[in-house]
């Protein structure tokens, strides 16, 4: 499922790192030397309260927003500065907290459309064979030709899923792509998520949903105030007790992974 990103034809085990990021809003500092790292073959979430900074993080990663310190390279080479584009065709795709499809157009032309936005000019188009796979993958096959505005919330969230892997992304952003689902449908998304690292896709994830977080992630990393408070297994940061002040606000006990 990755594509032929540049970064991905080189043997660079970290994938992603962000270095002393930071992001300013005029007086309003939203992130603050920020670092980690993503390995290639990851599932990493970053969790933390309303207004960590986790979404501006995404922001910035993406090249929505312009950072005001820091570094951000992919496979090694310096992404800072490359437009959202730019940085899509290197190999980073995400969807958004809230759905961002083409409410007019079908499913099938959703994906369409999205395939184009991450794709270089030397790279073919996305083929039939290929978007019918993106479709099945997704279980949006049956519904490809209705309009994205008839899809329930949790088919659209499948959607944005499927819109992202159309780029062929080597890493994949998902912002809260399971909060808000039933419980059924909450199962499927991870199973889907996983199917998707499964297939060579690093994924890092926002999610408040410690359940989810727990079935999925092989690392957590944890904002608070647009700082990073903890970063470790899941088993080590839910018994943080930073973490638990922080954010969780009850024990690790207390979470079921069921």
């Amino acid at each position: 499922m990755p594509g032929t990103h540049t970064c991905v034809e080189r043997e660079y085990p970290r994938l992603l790192e962000v270095d002393r990021l930071g992001v300013r809003f005029g007086g309003l500092v939203a992130l603050s030397e920020v670092s980690f790292t993503v390995n290639r073959g990851e599932i990493v979430a970053l969790i933390g309260p309303n207004g960590a900074g986790k979404t501006t993080l995404f922001n910035v990663l993406t090249g929505l927003v312009r950072p005001t310190a820091g570094i951000i390279r992919l496979c090694g080479a310096d992404i800072t500065q490359l437009r959202a584009d730019q940085i899509s065709r290197q190999g980073i795709s995400r969807t958004f907290q809230l759905t961002r499809v083409f409410p007019g157009l079908s499913v099938q032309d959703n994906v369409r459309v999205g395939g184009v936005f991450g794709r270089t000019l030397a790279a073919p188009p996305l083929d039939a064979q290929e978007l019918q796979e993106i479709l099945v993958l997704t279980d949006l096959l049956p519904m490809a030709q209705r309009p994205a505005n008839s899809l329930t919330i949790e088919a659209r969230k499948r959607l944005e899923i499927a819109r992202a892997l159309a780029t062929r992304p080597k890493l994949l952003l998902l912002d809260e792509a399971i909060a808000g689902l039933a419980l059924p449908d909450a199962r499927a998304l991870i199973a889907l998520i996983r199917t998707i690292h499964r297939r060579g896709v690093t994924i890092v994830l926002i999610e408040h949903i410690m359940p989810a977080v727990l079935a999925l992630a092989e690392r957590i990393i944890v904002l608070h105030h647009g700082e990073k408070i903890a970063e470790g297994s899941p088993a080590q940061v839910i018994h943080d007790p930073v973490v638990v002040e922080a954010y969780l606000g009850r024990p690790a006990s207390a979470f079921d992974t069921g």
